[in-house]
């Protein structure tokens, strides 16, 4: 464990915030670049999609930035770095891969600063970077812990593999290990599906997170993948830029009795039961493929809380590529406390409103109002899923209603953070 930072170097990180703001993303790009250059074996850890459209640089230098701005107020980072802690246990991290990040970052701030990183700012990043990566490899090694039995990639076989709409094939997996129990996640988790590719620089390794979309307890995990369009697997640069390429893999190439490798499930957005509180109402928002995870905390409540109030909102383009409606139409008749609303922005000509969607356009909570909403119930519990902006909308629109941001939780797939700023 490193030196606590000084107050004097906690300083000199803070006036630092303005150089990160002018060279933050020169400094990460480099960074990544010479990183990946020198350590060749972590391109089996980082997306190369995030790599080569430049989003995993920009990620880190505003977290740097966000980092050295908060340095004197680091408890207004901690949902960040429970985010980020969640998703390096789903990858594996471990403290040494602290080390080689920590001494290549360094090199590259002094190289990209020149004469400007004086000993004593050097100094205040190396304190500051081991305060948090010591904070860091804590909390990952509390995730390990939870996961005793499971403490590596695991191999899992495609049991089923089953289409739910135009775009979204769900996949079933089974643990190869004879005897070895799923365990029981906590809903709205992920899993890291882990695939190896041979067009990228001879053959790696790359991980993609994917919400588990049914109820715990089953004995197989379940993803849902949505297929996106316009990816030609046979093409190299596809492989390194497009966001899609690793789920156009598991359509078009992983079938039934396939082994993947596949990480414990993790993630911080889940539906936790607050204790001694059985009724209150939970609100489910979801677009598109953002569908997934709120599955499984519906399928999880309609089993096991019969009482509760539940509100089940989804927004999709038209019937054809809205995934789950029978199933969820079938949970709806069988609890009276389910009700759902279905948006429609393009309905086809042969879509019928009050059969297959409930309202024409765009999401819009305001149609909804409050009532059916619950903002008035002062322990309502909502979780969104979706684009970054829906989710953001969403959350300002139920600010309006006089919802406090505590009570709404939001998802994110991929590398960052909800930007609040």
């Amino acid at each position: 464990m490193a030196p606590a930072l000084t107050p004097a170097q906690a300083a000199t990180i803070k006036a630092t915030v303005p150089v990160l703001a002018q060279y933050g993303e020169i400094i990460t790009t480099k960074f990544y670049a010479d990183l990946l250059a020198s350590n060749p074996s972590l391109k089996n850890i980082f997306n190369t999609t995030h790599q080569a459209t430049g989003h995993q640089p920009r990620a880190l230098a505003g977290a740097l930035y966000a980092y050295a701005a908060n340095i004197d107020n680091l408890g207004a980072l901690s949902p960040a770095v429970e985010l980020i802690c969640h998703k390096h246990a789903s990858l594996y991290i471990q403290p040494h891969h602290y080390e080689i990040v920590g001494t290549n970052l360094l090199a590259t701030i002094k190289a990209v600063l020149g004469d400007a990183a004086t000993p004593d700012i050097m100094d205040a990043w190396a304190a500051a970077y081991w305060q948090l990566a010591d904070l860091m490899i804590a909390r990952e090694a509390q995730l390990y812990a939870e996961a005793p039995n499971w403490t590596d990639w695991k191999d899992f076989r495609i049991a089923r593999k089953e289409r739910e709409s135009d775009e979204i094939t769900s996949f079933y997996f089974e643990p190869v290990e004879e005897g070895f129990e799923v365990p029981v996640y906590r809903p709205g988790q992920y899993i890291s599906v882990n695939v190896f590719v041979d067009e990228l620089d001879g053959g790696v390794w790359q991980a993609r997170q994917y919400s588990l979309s049914d109820a715990p307890g089953k004995g197989y995990l379940r993803i849902s993948v949505k297929k996106e369009g316009g990816v030609d697997l046979g093409d190299a640069a596809a492989s390194k830029a497009h966001a899609g390429y690793i789920s156009n893999i598991l359509h078009e190439k992983k079938e039934v009795g396939d082994v993947v490798r596949l990480s414990h499930p993790y993630g911080d957005f889940f539906y936790e039961k607050e204790e001694a509180d059985e009724e209150s109402p939970v609100v489910l928002v979801s677009a598109g493929v953002g569908i997934t995870p709120l599955m499984s905390i519906l399928s999880h409540l309609t089993a096991n809380e019969p009482k509760r109030p539940i509100t089940w909102i989804h927004a999709a383009r038209n019937a054809q590529v809205r995934a789950f409606k029978p199933h969820i139409d079938g949970l709806a008749a069988a609890n009276k406390n389910l009700k759902t609303v279905l948006f429609t922005a393009d309905p086809s000509d042969d879509e019928v409103q009050g059969e297959h969607y409930d309202v024409k356009g765009r999401l819009d909570l305001e149609k909804l109002g409050k009532e059916r909403l619950y903002a008035g119930h002062d322990k309502t519990q909502y979780y969104t899923c979706g684009p970054t902006q829906f989710m953001l909308d969403v959350e300002a629109k139920l600010n309006s209603f006089g919802v406090p941001s505590e009570r709404i939780k939001m998802e994110l797939f991929g590398t960052g953070g909800i930007p609040r700023v």
